[in-house]
């Protein structure tokens, strides 16, 4: 076929049936067919057992769909988007886990934080979250993971600031994760993020590698101070609880003398009061009954015994002087 320079529309359309030919009958039935196929592909979804599906209608959301086959309409109108609502995902700061069984890499501007009394710590924490709206993921925010990143370096570097280097290192370390997870998702929650923290836990904490070696010194120095300090309370422990059991004893028994004393001191006393009523009564009497208690309590002290006669003028005869000289 030979065409002018300028061939008319007409021609063309002619041309073209011409070569078609009895194709053309079932080209509408064709198009028919591609689009039913591609509507039926677009009207069947499932969603996966741990997610939610949010649907959207031209951009709108009307609602939410189970887990399990569903059906929409298809061709742009409806639109569904599966959010995994039960997986816990995790943010790591400070370092990055490359592969499996490979040391993490370190993220030196994410890690290095300032204490409160103006020491450089390498912090390196986790975050971990969930899903808990999804409605609020899709419409509320445009990048939860940069937010998640941004407010909780921004906590953490306020709170790392709040502590002592040796708090943060040691003692006030799950305290810090507590307050940390509390802040974060208070900060989430007024901004309608729709996300759920479920862990924010320090993993290292140390010292930069630069003054690693004079921390330690600072650190030894430290424990031997804190040994040292033990040690001694150990020895007072030991000494001054005997020191003032034996002061209480001594005083225990001073006051058990004294008490013995006075009472003794106050039973003389009466006893010699009675003694003087009965002389004052009877002195003869009073006189030998004293004589007989007297002699009952020297008598058996003596050694060598002699009663004489008053009439006697002298016990020379009575004593064997030769026999005891001899004896010295």
């Amino acid at each position: 076929m030979v065409w002018e320079d300028n061939p008319r529309p007409e021609d063309i359309l002619e041309a073209g049936k011409r070569k078609l030919g009895n194709v053309g009958k079932f080209l509408p039935w064709i198009i028919l067919g591609v689009f039913v196929l591609t509507g039926l592909a677009g009207a069947i979804y499932s969603i996966g057992p741990d997610e939610v599906g949010v649907i959207q209608r031209f951009g709108k959301y009307i609602g939410s769909s189970s887990p399990g086959l569903h059906v929409k309409i298809p061709f742009g109108i409806e639109k569904v988007t599966p959010i995994k609502v039960e997986k816990i995902f995790k943010e790591e700061f400070g370092s990055r886990t490359a592969r499996a069984g490979f040391p993490p890499v370190p993220y030196p501007d994410e890690s290095l934080m300032l204490t409160g009394d103006l020491n450089i710590l390498d912090v390196r924490w986790i975050v971990q979250f969930k899903v808990k709206d999804p409605v609020k993921l899709l419409f509320k925010t445009r990048d939860p993971e940069d937010n998640i990143r941004d407010i909780s370096e921004v906590v953490m570097r306020r709170f790392s600031g709040d502590y002592t280097v040796d708090e943060v290192l040691t003692t006030k370390r799950e305290e810090v994760d507590h307050l940390a997870q509390q802040e974060i998702q208070k900060i989430l929650d007024a901004y309608d993020t729709g996300i759920q923290i479920v862990t924010v836990k320090l993993l290292d904490v140390n010292p930069p590698e630069k003054v690693k070696p004079a921390f330690n010194e600072v650190n030894e120095a430290k424990q031997e101070k804190e040994k040292m300090i033990n040690q001694a309370w150990e020895a007072y422990n030991k000494v001054i609880p005997k020191a003032k059991g034996e002061a209480e004893r001594t005083i225990r028994e001073a006051e058990g003398y004294a008490l013995d004393k006075v009472n003794r001191a106050k039973g003389e006393a009466e006893r010699f009061l009675v003694t003087l009523n009965e002389y004052k009564k009877a002195p003869q009497v009073t006189k030998k009954r004293l004589y007989l208690e007297t002699l009952a309590e020297v008598f058996p002290k003596a050694k060598d015994k002699y009663i004489i006669d008053p009439k006697q003028s002298s016990i020379l005869p009575l004593l064997d002087i030769t026999k005891k000289g001899a004896a010295q």
